[in-house]
């Protein structure tokens, strides 16, 4: 991985396998096991953790399934080419959170949000219901209530998203909306309009898309996410390329909040 950007803890796994998954996961993901690199032999991944064979076999077949690993017989397990991660899978998003994203991660996130955000805000312009232009609202209004480097904002930033995402009654979009959310929210918290005239911009652009779907206009809405996103992406490039956990709102933190 290059430039580091930010950690934002995710959940805990709930059992050895999982938690085994999750430390080689994470470890895969942050570099430390390189594509091509042959994971050490059992007995020692054994002594690692401190985990029965088939507990260890279990979390190799779960990162097999997720694209990071492969087994090949008299040559053991090898960490896959980053190409053929599942990055769809919620595990794997968590754990690059864990691991600590960095610019090519936010603007691979960029460009599959600008694949599927404008059409879900051009087809909510022709979906929507009564309940979907007040959750829109509700989240515009929460946005503007927040300060804008606080955890609320960001929530109520990837609320309006996802709200987006339902009112477009595309099934398929909505799916992707809910699998990214930890991504999206992350990527919110670290491009946080701190600046006034940034903060302003930013709603004013949110308040675009919704009142563009609200009059069922859905090239002004599409025109308008496009706009919101590539926003995003600017402020991104001028963030901080480093920032410790502590640096940021955790994903803890917005919970208790």
């Amino acid at each position: 991985m290059t430039s580091r950007i930010v950690v934002i803890p995710t959940r805990r796994a709930h059992s050895n396998h999982a938690e085994v998954a999750q430390s080689i996961g994470i470890d895969i993901i942050a570099g430390r096991y390189g594509e091509g690199t042959r994971l050490p032999g059992d007995a020692e991944m054994i002594a690692m953790f401190g985990v029965s064979r088939p507990v260890l076999r279990e979390s190799v077949k779960t990162l097999v399934a997720k694209g990071l690993l492969t087994t090949k017989a008299r040559v053991g397990t090898v960490v896959r080419e980053r190409t053929a991660w599942n990055m769809f899978d919620a595990d794997v998003l968590a754990w690059h959170l864990d691991a600590g994203i960095d610019k090519r991660f936010l603007n691979d996130l960029a460009e599959i949000r600008l694949a599927v955000e404008p059409r879900a805000a051009g087809l909510a312009a022709a979906q929507r219901s009564e309940a979907d232009l007040a959750e829109l609202r509700r989240s515009m209004e929460r946005m503007r209530l927040e300060a804008s480097d606080s955890v609320g904002f960001a929530d109520a930033d990837l609320a309006l998203h996802v709200a987006v995402a339902r009112a477009s009654g595309n099934l398929f979009m909505r799916s992707i909306g809910h699998v990214i959310e930890a991504a999206l929210r992350a990527s919110f918290l670290l491009s946080a309009p701190v600046e006034p005239e940034d903060r302003d911009t930013v709603l004013l652009w949110h308040q675009k898309i919704v009142d563009a779907i609200a009059a069922g206009d859905a090239a002004t809405a599409s025109e308008a996410m496009i706009y919101v996103i590539h926003n995003g992406m600017r402020r991104h490039e001028g963030a901080v390329t480093v920032a410790a956990p502590g640096e940021l709102p955790s994903a803890e933190a917005g919970e208790k909040s």
